[in-house]
């Protein structure tokens, strides 16, 4: 098993992975990023990627991905990461996959100099949190998450 920063051929597998986390979230019609956008935010033609990832191979198979991108801290003056999506396939898990994406992101952090490294989990998905909770993450419950999209965002963007 090896863990490495994905590249432009890596997207297709990216996507999949995606597609298979949100059947795995009871949202299968949620997904609809393309390609192009992953290589947009991933590997730009020009200026700096606004999103990172990492793959987890297993015997040249891409099984795993974290997708990530840095946040910013105004109480710490520092970033950090935000780990938007980590996916191991169901098959692989176990293994020490996930756990070995977590690692390269918390060592990024350390050498980075940034103090956090963060993400949000559905409440009903118990595997996860015990899995999370065993690394010594806790959870952050004392915060509620808003989000605005669709009409209300449009309404408000004007």
């Amino acid at each position: 098993m090896t863990i490495r920063e994905a590249t432009p051929d890596d997207v297709p597998a990216i996507l999949q992975l995606v597609r298979d986390l949100a059947v795995y979230e009871k949202e299968p019609d949620a997904a609809k990023a393309t390609e192009e956008q992953f290589h947009a935010a991933l590997f730009p033609g020009t200026g700096t990627p606004t999103t990172f990832a990492h793959v987890a191979e297993v015997d040249g198979e891409i099984v795993g991905m974290a997708v990530w991108y840095l946040t910013f801290s105004t109480w710490t003056g520092v970033n950090g990461i935000w780990l938007e999506d980590l996916f191991v396939q169901p098959e692989q898990r176990g293994s020490g996959i996930g756990r070995d994406l977590l690692a390269t992101l918390a060592r990024t952090c350390v050498e980075r100099g940034y103090t956090r490294l963060e993400w949000w989990v559905l409440n009903w998905n118990e595997p996860s949190i015990g899995f999370y909770k065993s690394l010594g993450a806790l959870p952050q419950d004392e915060w509620t998450v808003f989000r605005m999209d669709g009409s209300a965002l449009s309404e408000l963007g004007g």
